[in-house]
């Protein structure tokens, strides 16, 4: 599918769209482009990979004129960039909006003005039922995947689809780096609610999704991959057991915009959504206002279903989660070092 074709990123310097140039990297695809705002980080990327398969360009997925510069050539798009931190886009809603929504429709705008073959928009389960701006930003973008996916001519070949995701393990300002840094500085480890649940995901199982999406995607899909989850108290349990670490446990309760369990699939989600073993893709749907059921009838099935969430999903054991994250390599080189000292 990808031999001799070009795939752009954006966001490519996050750890996420980073994660995904490598996995491409060594197949035969023809080209991979990077595009960010972030010219330090794409000048490190340069100097480590020394790939002339890689290409950089700088620019602001707010901004279309930069977008179609770029996706001149381009077959595949991986959407990636946007504001992932929950306290920051509480505190600046509209940046939430300018880049994760406006800048969302930018790139899938200027997909269909160049002919890209597939795109794919990066989520979250914070997109479901959300209670913070930057969830609220994310869902209005799946919305207007799906939207912009219904007005797509026959005689046009992009695929606009979507990937939604639990946490991914120790990805940058996520918890497990935190943690890591308490327990190195021998401070407590700051839980904010021991029963608090999550999905917990490797950077490679969330790849593997990419990869999956891309493949089977139809216009308008949103793919979830099936993951498990660990209250945040266990998590915390399991790091200080790796480390052999002395540090307490404070909980300091419930931060703004947080909930007690996040969610990947509704019940109206799950009970249209097709198994495919270990994903669910949830087809849109592509019936326009002129239809009964959108205001005078109703599915029962929907009341007997239960979302999709990390309180009712497979629970790991402490061991299971130190088998986890035995496997980041974030854990490793920290054991590393502390061997080395």
């Amino acid at each position: 599918m990808f031999a001799k074709k070009t795939l752009l990123i954006t966001g490519g310097t996050g750890s996420f769209g980073n994660a995904v140039l490598h996995r491409f990297l060594d197949t035969d695809i023809k080209e991979i482009r990077v595009f960010s705002r972030d010219e330090k980080k794409q000048e490190d990327m340069r100097i480590e990979l020394n790939n002339p398969k890689v290409k950089f360009y700088i620019g602001d997925v707010r901004h279309y004129d930069s977008l179609n510069f770029a996706l001149n050539g381009v077959d595949y798009i991986f959407h990636a960039a946007a504001l992932k931190q929950v306290p920051s886009c509480e505190f600046y809603p509209m940046e939430a909006v300018r880049t994760n929504i406006l800048g969302a429709e930018n790139v899938l705008n200027a997909a269909l003005a160049n002919h890209v073959k597939k795109v794919i928009v990066l989520s979250t389960d914070k997109a479901v039922y959300p209670i913070n701006a930057m969830g609220i930003s994310k869902a209005m973008m799946e919305k207007l995947m799906v939207a912009k996916a219904r007005t797509i001519r026959d005689n046009q070949k992009t695929v606009f689809c979507g990937t939604r995701y639990g946490n991914v393990m120790a990805s940058r300002g996520s918890v497990i780096p935190l943690f890591i840094k308490q327990i190195r500085e021998g401070k407590p480890l700051t839980v904010t609610d021991p029963q608090m649940t999550r999905f917990l995901m490797s950077l490679d199982d969330a790849i593997d999704l990419v990869v999956y999406a891309f493949q089977r995607a139809r216009r308008g899909d949103i793919f979830v991959q099936k993951a498990p989850a660990c209250t945040i108290q266990d998590l915390a349990s399991a790091l200080k057991d790796i480390f052999k670490a002395g540090n307490e446990i404070k909980v300091i309760g419930t931060r703004h915009g947080e909930k007690l369990y996040e969610t990947l699939l509704t019940r109206e989600e799950l009970s249209r959504a097709e198994d495919l073993g270990g994903y669910y893709r949830i087809a849109p749907d592509d019936r326009d206002l002129n239809y009964n059921k959108y205001f005078t009838e109703g599915a029962e099935k929907v009341s007997l279903m239960e979302d999709y969430n990390s309180h009712n999903t497979k629970r790991l054991t402490i061991p299971q989660i130190k088998k986890i994250l035995l496997k980041l390599d974030d854990i490793r080189q920290e054991l590393h070092s502390r061997r080395g000292a």
